[in-house]
């Protein structure tokens, strides 16, 4: 990243009004992954081992301009995967390989349960689609509902 004139780091363009285009932010991340992640998987034999690194890879800009991340928060019983904080807030997203629709229920019952405990009232669900007989334009697809605001991110 370049320096702006006045000599500081430009605010990076994921953020918006001080708080973290997480929209942007993970769409972006949606494309890399696709174009990306054929030759990050087979270097990984825990299959969630290559999506996780990869994402925490993706988000380390979010460090380096103030941010942190915490790693497997512990949230009661089970632990949250990402917690990003920024700026105050806190975006929590919780990752799963898709193992059948199933997936999405326990993912979204489980992060609910983390987000009312952080007092968060919105978080991602990232979803990583590791079949190879789905075409990525099903695989790739973003959706918000209404349990809290929960939007789950197709990979």
């Amino acid at each position: 990243m370049e320096m702006e004139e006045s000599g500081y780091l430009p605010t990076p363009t994921y953020v918006v009004d001080g708080k973290l285009d997480v929209k942007q932010l993970l769409s972006n991340f949606q494309q890399f992954w696709r174009e990306n992640s054929e030759i990050w998987v087979q270097r990984y034999q825990y299959l969630e081992a290559a999506p996780h690194l990869i994402l925490q890879a993706f988000l380390q800009g979010i460090v380096n301009s103030g941010g942190r991340i915490s790693h497997e928060m512990a949230s009661g019983k089970k632990r949250l995967d990402l917690c990003v904080h920024y700026q105050g807030f806190k975006y929590p997203i919780e990752l799963k390989i898709r193992y059948g629709k199933k997936t999405y229920r326990e993912g979204l019952t489980q992060l609910a349960d983390y987000m009312d405990k952080l007092d968060c009232s919105e978080g991602w669900l990232i979803v990583f689609d590791r079949r190879k007989t789905i075409l990525w334009e099903k695989k790739i697809f973003w959706q918000t509902v209404a349990k809290k605001t929960i939007h789950i991110v197709g990979c």
